[in-house]
């Protein structure tokens, strides 16, 4: 009878016993560095938004706008308006990126050149909080962006006492 060659059962089962342990050590740390990532992308993202803002106020005379007001059309920009200044990408200004969900309320006057908006409020708030980011951040007029480590929405960021980052 001829010696067959090959791996034994036990020898198979050893290494998958391995493969899983490796896993095991490894898949938490990229989750962590995935939701590290995720947050790192808001931040900068409210970044974009306020320096969107910004220009929104000088170019139109309508102070701030909403969300919508700064976004690039599907169709592309030919020409910008104040209905769509195309000052974002297609993916922030959709509202959701990287993990997080993003809002932007202008508020303050009437969104006109004799009453214009003296106010908006820019929130990033995980879409599952806890696996694609663990904190919601938020920022106004001040430019500031302030981090809420419970994940909550924060409706007036200026005024929610929370520590700018």
């Amino acid at each position: 009878m001829k010696k067959q060659n090959g791996f034994s059962l036990i020898e198979l089962l050893i290494v998958v016993t391995i493969i899983l342990i490796i896993a095991a050590i490894a898949i938490p740390s990229l989750i962590r560095s995935k939701i590290a990532a995720n947050e790192a992308s808001a931040v900068a993202s409210l970044r974009v938004i306020n320096t969107a803002e910004v220009t929104y106020f000088s170019a139109y005379g309508l102070g701030y706008g909403d969300l919508i007001n700064l976004s690039t059309p599907a169709a592309g920009c030919p020409a910008p308006t104040s209905l769509a200044a195309c000052l974002l990408d297609a993916n922030l200004s959709a509202g959701t990126k990287s993990g997080y969900t993003y809002t932007t309320v202008a508020a303050g006057g009437a969104g006109t050149t004799a009453s214009p908006n003296s106010l908006f409020n820019s929130t990033a708030v995980p879409v599952v909080p806890g696996q694609s980011g663990q904190d919601s951040y938020c920022s106004d007029g001040s430019g500031v962006i302030r981090r809420d480590i419970t994940g909550a929405v924060q409706p007036a960021c200026s005024t929610s006492g929370l520590p700018p980052i």
